[in-house]
């Protein structure tokens, strides 16, 4: 999967934007200002790409338990992130697909009432 894909998956969803405030190498993908989605894409570019998702916590370790690719979010909270390890090839699209929708649903199940209410009248 390519950055490209990702990329426009991400953008496609309600209230998203992307950024990057950390360097100019690590792509945040936010919604209503809340980030949900960290991709270096230096990594990408080495043919070495992770992606770093929020996550449920229990199902964040079902994950952990049942794919080699899918590990403890890399700075990230260890309880909250996972960091989906690409480049080994594990994790099909449609899966991929599920954990980007799960974190943006967190996300935007864990904002404000005012920020809900925004969001909700895009």
């Amino acid at each position: 999967m390519n950055i490209d894909i990702i990329r426009d998956y991400c953008l496609s969803k309600k209230g998203v934007t992307e950024d990057f405030p950390f360097d100019a190498d690590t792509l945040v993908f936010k919604v209503m200002g809340k980030m949900f989605a960290l991709a270096p894409l230096e990594k990408f570019e080495r043919g070495e790409a992770f992606l770093n998702l929020k996550c449920d916590p229990e199902y964040a370790l079902e994950l952990r338990e049942t794919y080699e690719s899918i590990e403890p979010g890399f700075h990230m909270s260890k309880t909250h992130w996972n960091s989906l390890y690409l480049y080994k090839n594990e994790i099909q699209p449609k899966l991929l697909y599920e954990l980007i929708d799960h974190s943006y649903k967190m996300v935007v199940k864990g904002m404000t009432k005012k920020l809900q209410d925004e969001f909700n009248n895009l």
